[in-house]
């Protein structure tokens, strides 16, 4: 997956004078994590490997940089300026002609384009062949937590509202953020996998009526843990101070990582996660109480209406 090999890391690290470097991989390259090592050694590096998980920019391994000249995190772009920090995206192809299966579908005057950080380098490329099939196709600026052009993150959905488009095409897996995005713009969304070439339409309804659900078995607790990740990029401490005061019940939780066994052993009856957002929504099977988003909780506590739904996400 990581097309480039270590040739220009390595000429980066000698730039920067680095003698130890530190590497962090998410999940789905931690495979990766031997061969690169030892490519580094080979050119007179020492290496140490962060072996937590990690989930993405928002996750970095800085305990691990502590022991290390600069820490090199692959996989993510980043979402803030932490210094001695050096991100390798690791960019994935595909051919762009698979979004034929996408046109068909596509109704709305104007359609805004996004992708994942791994298909940003193509967003050129699929704009030239959208507008190809006479489509008027628009694509945000990057900002913020996420830098490309067009690019969307599980926790920010501003390349999709930036567009102003009639309906988005998302180009990628998975439907946690096409979901997302529907329910953010309360708009059509379509969402192509570039692998399986299926397109389809999004709809964030199901996923409504499931947290319904779940703030339904949260309503009445009389224990809520507020909980607040010590993550670099995931840490909103004033947005936890903030739930907390909305019930005399409720108590802020600092935690590294947010696992079913710790909201066990902690034994509040209900959680508010105001850590990585998709841990409420995708991970709520796995958990032994409801856990919050933070504006799930504003609904139950009556400062915010359900008609005002939407899903969390970082600024």
């Amino acid at each position: 997956m990581w097309l480039n090999g270590t040739s220009d890391l390595i000429r980066t690290l000698k730039q920067r004078g680095a003698k130890k470097v530190a590497l962090q991989f998410p999940e789905g390259l931690k495979r990766r994590a031997a061969a690169v090592a030892t490519e580094l050694k080979d050119a007179g590096f020492d290496v140490l490997v962060s072996g937590n998980p990690c989930y993405g920019a928002c996750d970095l391994a800085l305990d691990t940089l502590s022991f290390a000249d600069v820490l090199v995190h692959f996989g993510h772009a980043p979402v803030d300026g932490t210094e001695n920090v050096i991100f390798e995206p690791c960019p994935v192809d595909f051919d762009v002609s698979i979004l034929e299966n996408a046109v068909p579908l596509l109704k709305g005057e104007t359609v805004g384009l996004v992708t994942t950080v791994q298909h940003a380098h193509l967003v050129p490329l699929m704009e030239t062949f959208l507008r190809s099939r006479g489509i008027d196709i628009r694509v945000a600026e990057g900002s913020g937590r996420a830098p490309h052009r067009g690019q969307v993150l599980g926790c920010s959905f501003h390349a999709a509202k930036e567009t102003h488009a009639d309906e988005i095409l998302f180009v990628g897996t998975g439907l946690f953020h096409p979901v997302g995005i529907s329910l953010a713009m309360d708009a059509r969304v379509i969402a192509l996998d570039p692998f399986t070439g299926t397109a389809q339409e999004a709809s964030g309804d199901s996923l409504k009526r499931r947290r319904f659900a779940v703030m339904e078995r949260a309503r009445g607790a009389k224990s809520i843990g507020i909980i607040v990740s010590t993550k670099s990029g995931q840490q909103r401490m004033a947005l936890a101070e903030r739930l907390a005061g909305l019930s005399p019940y409720a108590v802020i939780i600092a935690l590294q990582e947010v696992s079913p066994d710790e909201l066990l052993n902690l034994g509040f009856a209900t959680y508010v996660n105001t850590a990585c957002p998709r841990l409420a929504y995708d991970d709520q099977i796995r958990f032994p109480v409801p856990v919050l988003s933070p504006q799930e909780y504003e609904i139950l506590c009556g400062v915010r209406s359900w008609d005002d739904y939407s899903v969390d996400e970082i600024a």
